[in-house]
């Protein structure tokens, strides 16, 4: 009866912290190096597919920062929060506020003295936000001029409490762009105010979390964001990190049941080493074997149903927005047998030429490598090369295609 009513440990969905992180202390290594920087020359960007962790590591960034007396701020980037300098300024205003605020400044008001007479007087009030805004509307200049002025006076409010360090997180980086047909440069903004701040030795950090179509957008936007940031790319985990992600979560829980290694070893395959294919398929898992453990029965993995669920949860939505002919040279691509490796425009077709009925063109796959990546579905790397954005995708593609592919629709 314990069995049956014993809570899952694992936790899948977007950015949830599962209750054993595996497998990320190099990352940790080199975020506390950057900690230490006397002056701060390198800012981070975590970047990787979906389902890497990305989200999770970053939040357990959150207290070693703190542990070594940094300031916190930041939240995740919509794309309406850089649509516009202004917005984008906006979304720094705020930020900065939530530290601010615990500092009192001298502000000059007039107060009555008598029924009619008026002097001035001193009074202290808290950096709120309003303040931050009112010192960013009343500084002469550019947005970027205005920007840096509200970094210059925070870094001098948060010094004056003894907290000047700030680190800047912000997730879903990769919804940055600059729009140069409507003049608008919201990404330049962010760079060309936090190197220029850091110039002067105010030890503000950033770090941006993304999909790997950050990078190249932040050095195609300023060439010297390559000298700006440390990139950590998160990949998959290797058997033994998988392994543990796996059983850690069940000793933490003190759970009544355990995997055998037989299933282990299977959901280190399935899973391909992907941190949220490890927690989805160890929930389904999990909820299985608690309930044949009940009746004395034992499970083997059932793999068929999980992928099945996999599909209907996380695939399919995605393969829905794909036209039919996009979805033939998604399988052309997988035909490659690549996994989640590059691929070049010129080896899509020649293996369109040699799986499909038409091939395509260079142009023609230039054009819909571009509207796939729109979709977030494929993303191309600064040397020119492209690969899956999602995990595991060209195995979803086979699945999915299999039937097409024997009915000669492809």
């Amino acid at each position: 009866m314990q069995a049956m009513t014993f809570a899952n440990p694992y936790r899948p969905g977007a950015g949830h912290m599962p209750p054993h992180l595996a497998g990320r202390e190099s990352e940790y290594r080199d975020f506390q190096r950057l900690l230490e920087q006397d002056r701060v020359v390198d800012n981070l960007i975590l970047t990787g597919l979906r389902g890497v962790g990305k989200t999770v590591l970053m939040e357990t960034f959150r207290p070693r920062a703190i542990a070594s007396g940094w300031v916190w701020v930041g939240t995740d980037l919509s794309e309406s929060a850089s649509v516009t300098e202004a917005t984008m300024a906006t979304r720094l205003i705020t930020d900065l506020a939530v530290a601010t605020s615990s500092v009192s400044v001298e502000q000059g008001v007039d107060v009555p003295t008598g029924f009619s007479a008026k002097a001035p007087s001193r009074v202290r009030v808290p950096v709120t936000y309003q303040i931050l805004m009112k010192l960013y509307e009343n500084t002469p200049g550019l947005p970027l001029d205005k920007v840096k002025a509200v970094l210059r006076f925070a870094h001098e409010c948060l010094a004056s409490i003894g907290t000047p360090k700030v680190v800047f997180a912000y997730d879903e980086a990769q919804n940055l762009a600059d729009n140069s047909a409507r003049n608008e440069f919201p990404l330049s903004v962010l760079l060309d105010a936090f190197q220029s701040v850091q110039r002067e030795g105010i030890p503000f950090l950033l770090l941006l979390t993304g999909l790997p179509t950050l990078f190249p957008k932040l050095v195609e936007s300023r060439t010297y964001a390559e000298r700006m940031f440390r990139v950590l790319s998160l990949g998959r985990l290797s058997k033994d990190e998988s392994k543990e992600a796996i059983l850690k979560p069940l000793d933490v829980a003190d759970c009544p049941v355990l995997f055998d290694e037989a299933s282990v070893q299977t959901l280190i395959r399935e899973s391909g080493g992907y941190p949220y294919f490890i927690q989805f398929m160890c929930r389904e898992v999990f909820d299985v074997i608690i309930q044949h453990a009940a009746r004395g029965e034992m499970q083997p993995v059932p793999v068929d149903a999980i992928q099945r669920k996999l599909d209907a949860d996380f695939f399919a939505g995605r393969w829905a927005k794909v036209t039919d002919r996009q979805r033939q040279l998604l399988f052309a691509a997988t035909s490659l047998n690549r996994g989640d490796d590059e691929f070049t425009i010129q080896e899509l077709v020649e293996a369109s030429k040699a799986v499909l009925h038409k091939g395509f063109t260079p142009s023609h796959v230039n054009q819909i490598l571009g509207s796939l990546s729109d979709q977030g579905l494929i993303y191309k790397n600064r040397f020119g090369k492209y690969s899956f954005a999602v995990p595991l995708l060209s195995e979803f593609i086979k699945r999915t295609t299999e039937g097409a592919v024997d009915q000669g629709m492809f």
